[in-house]
């Protein structure tokens, strides 16, 4: 299963070219992994990511330019899900066309006591149904 958000696309995302800047795409994406875990975490009775989650590493592939104009639809699944950390994997469609791919590895933290923690069997069982392999 995949999580689907829209994201609209905003006219300060422009580059000098027209298109969405490249660096951009990572605040895209972070609306949609935001969406998933704060939004649709809090929907099914999880609170927990809001404590904390940091980000490992993201890695990017540009397909094609994205314009301003409609919101782009960014698809989401978990594509590795370890004890402390979870990679999610990203398509970024704009006019349906697939435009971008990316993963972030996602590391839950704890912020108040400033160190990584262990994923719970609440969030793996939230995660778990979002799991695919590509």
């Amino acid at each position: 299963m995949r999580f689907t958000y829209d994201v609209s696309v905003r006219w300060s995302d422009m580059d000098a070219y027209g298109h969405v800047n490249n660096a951009r795409f990572l605040t895209l994406y972070e609306e949609a992994r935001v969406a998933m875990f704060f939004v649709g975490a809090k929907a099914h009775g999880l609170g927990t990511f809001e404590e904390g989650i940091v980000i490992a590493r993201h890695e990017i592939d540009y397909l094609r330019p994205v314009d301003f104009g409609d919101p782009v639809r960014i698809e989401m699944w978990v594509s590795e899900l370890r004890a402390a950390a979870f990679t999610v994997s990203y398509e970024l469609f704009d006019d349906g066309v697939l435009a971008s791919r990316a993963k972030s590895v996602c590391v839950p933290y704890n912020l108040v006591q400033g160190h990584p923690r262990r994923l719970s069997e609440a969030e793996r069982a939230f995660l778990k149904p979002y799991t695919e392999v590509s």
